[in-house]
């Protein structure tokens, strides 16, 4: 089942999101401290309250065992046409119920979500190096829309 987070499932949200952290700061220890993780309990409690970034959950026996927190953009200015995109910020699944669908019902659940509010595109960043998450946005029909690049100095 699926459905917008709720404070309930505040604590099993951030147990998932340090799974998400070491994943970051095993490829880019230079840039993920270890042990941390995106949110802490405050700010996690704004964002479920925040209708502009809305994130749903994937529940199993009432536990939260998969997330996707997106942010909601509207684009209208002199050198943009006008349209709204849907931002996924994060989307875990634990990994315990890894290899289970979860991730792709979360994804269209995510699409169909876009669909009704009339989105016109959804957009996300992975990491170089996170190859199972490339992989699996491009299973789910995703395509690189522009490259970030660094230069470490």
């Amino acid at each position: 089942m699926i459905q917008k987070a709720n404070i309930k499932h505040l604590d099993d949200i951030l147990k998932l999101l340090a799974q998400v952290h070491k994943v970051h700061s095993d490829i880019r220890p230079d840039i993920f401290k270890a042990g941390e993780k995106k949110y802490n309990k405050d700010e996690l409690q704004a964002i479920i309250n925040d209708d502009s970034r809305p994130i749903f959950v994937a529940l199993a026996d009432d536990r939260v065992i998969g997330y996707a927190f997106l942010v909601i953009i509207e684009e209208d200015d002199h050198s943009h046409v006008k349209h709204k995109t849907l931002y996924i910020d994060d989307l875990c699944v634990d990994v315990k119920y890894r290899n289970k669908h979860i991730g792709q019902s979360l994804f269209a659940y995510i699409k169909e979500y876009a669909k009704n509010n009339n989105f016109y595109h959804i957009t996300l960043n992975v990491y170089e190096g996170n190859d199972t998450a490339r992989l699996f946005y491009e299973h789910q029909g995703m395509h690189v829309l522009k490259t970030t690049m660094e230069l470490i100095v």
